[in-house]
This record gives C-alpha cells, sequence and structure tokens, in this order.
C-alpha cells in the first residue's frame, strides 16, 4: 500500500494552516491537490488542503535558494522517456487512480480493476469541485518536460519511471482539471500560475519542494518568477525529503 494511500486528504487539511498565500500574478501536460475554501477574503486566501505547515521547515525563499542553477535543455526528450501510471504496489490501482482515491474530498467506490465511480474532487488550481474522475487529469507539477531539461535527461530509464510515478511524496501529483492542467502544458512558474490566487504560494512551495527533492535545476527566468512569487507568500514553508 503507498503512502499516498496511507495519507488521506483529512490529513492533508490539518496542516494547512499558512497565511498570506495572495499574490496577484498568473511548462503541462495532459497528465493532468485539492482547492482553497471557496470563502476567502482579499488578502486572506487560505492554502490548499495538503498544502506544506508553518513550523521548522524553509520559507518559501529560503527553500529558491537551495535550487542548483542550469540552462534548460530539452534535446532528446519524448514523453514515452518517462513509463506513466504503474501499479508500484500490485494493489490493482495504477498511480492515476492511487493519487485520484487519495484526493478524494468523497471517496469514490472502487470496482473491478479499481474503476472509480461517484466520488468528489476539489482542484485546487482553479477552485472547481468535480463529481467525474474522468474530469481530472493528474498533473505532475514539475511537468515531465520541464524534469528533462533541469536534470531528468541524465537519468536512467528506472529513475525517470520512478519520478512520473511518485507517490512517496504528497505533492508531487496533483488531481486537477483537465482545463487548467491542460492551459498550464509544460510551462514554468515564469509561464504559468495556478488561476485561483489562493493555489499560487502553494504551488510555488509544491513546485520548489519537487525540484529540491530530485535535485532538479532551475533557470534563471524560473528563478526570478519564483522569487517574486515568495515575496508575496513569506509563510509559505517548504517540507521536502530527497528521492532516494
Amino acid at each position: 500500500m503507498t503512502a499516498r494511500r496511507l495519507a488521506p486528504i483529512a490529513t492533508a487539511l490539518l496542516i494547512a494552516a499558512l497565511a498570506g498565500c495572495n499574490p496577484s500574478a498568473a511548462k503541462s501536460e495532459s497528465d493532468s491537490k485539492p482547492s482553497a475554501p471557496a470563502a476567502s477574503q482579499p488578502g486572506k486566501e487560505s492554502p490548499a488542503p495538503g498544502a506544506p505547515a508553518g513550523g521548522s521547515d524553509l520559507s518559501l525563499a529560503e527553500a529558491i535558494a537551495k535550487i542548483p542553477a542550469g540552462a534548460e535543455d530539452r534535446t532528446g526528450y519524448k514523453r514515452d522517456s518517462f513509463h506513466l501510471w504503474v501499479d508500484a504496489d500490485k494493489d490493482g490501482c495504477d498511480t492515476r487512480k492511487e493519487v485520484l482515491i487519495a484526493e478524494a474530498v468523497k471517496d469514490p467506490e472502487q470496482g473491478a480493476r479499481c474503476a472509480l465511480s461517484g466520488g468528489e474532487w476539489l482542484s485546487y488550481y482553479d477552485e472547481v469541485t468535480v463529481t467525474a474522475a474522468t474530469k481530472l487529469d493528474i498533473d505532475h507539477v514539475v511537468p515531465l518536460a520541464e524534469a528533462w531539461d533541469s536534470g531528468a535527461s541524465k537519468w536512467d530509464a528506472n529513475r525517470r519511471e520512478q519520478y512520473a510515478n511518485d507517490l512517496t511524496a504528497d505533492r508531487s501529483l496533483v488531481a486537477v482539471t483537465a482545463k487548467t492542467n491542460r492551459s498550464k502544458a509544460d510551462r514554468d512558474p515564469a509561464e504559468w500560475l495556478p488561476p485561483a490566487a489562493s493555489a499560487q504560494c502553494t504551488y510555488g512551495a509544491d513546485w520548489v519542494g519537487t525540484k529540491l527533492r530530485w535535485k532538479l535545476t532551475a533557470d534563471d527566468k524560473e528563478r526570478a518568477a519564483l522569487e517574486k512569487l515568495a515575496k508575496d507568500c513569506a509563510d509559505t514553508v517548504v517540507k521536502y525529503e530527497v528521492a532516494p
């Protein structure tokens, strides 16, 4: 059983204690975490469920400074260089289904071969409630192409498969509306941020935490955009563990 399956969304809600997540800003793929409560006041937006909790870890600005610098290079990138949606624990549910089950705010029913019906999800990128799993994409917060650009091109196939199906880190893969995931495409924070202002600090922490977890680099434009975002996210804390 994966760590994500053992850490349901209720646990994530308990640690969503950020404030000041209210920047005014705005690389996804077609893979496409649930959202802040709808009743937020301007300047007082709540973080998305599962947002990094305040405490003893790095501020967003400190975490950004730890990302190694590097120029991006997409030479040789092919999406199928990353093996997607494996069933690592052989329980009948692949990575996509595992994320959907973990992030449901109302549990879906599981049928044969982990077919999901019913259920409810909150797409934190755009604060949209979704009641059909087929309308959700599983987004790699740091898209596969961006990962390739910033270090994954040097990995072997097994390492890229681990990245593409990372269920151990709670914030690397998120269930969001297909519309927002596909509007993101493979763009980085210099080019795209979630449309919901309440999501942007959380997204910045998720992005930076994923880059640090996998020892990926950031180019100058990406870093500048993240540093700008961090000025409006002073209370955001980044928690991550380096991937084994």
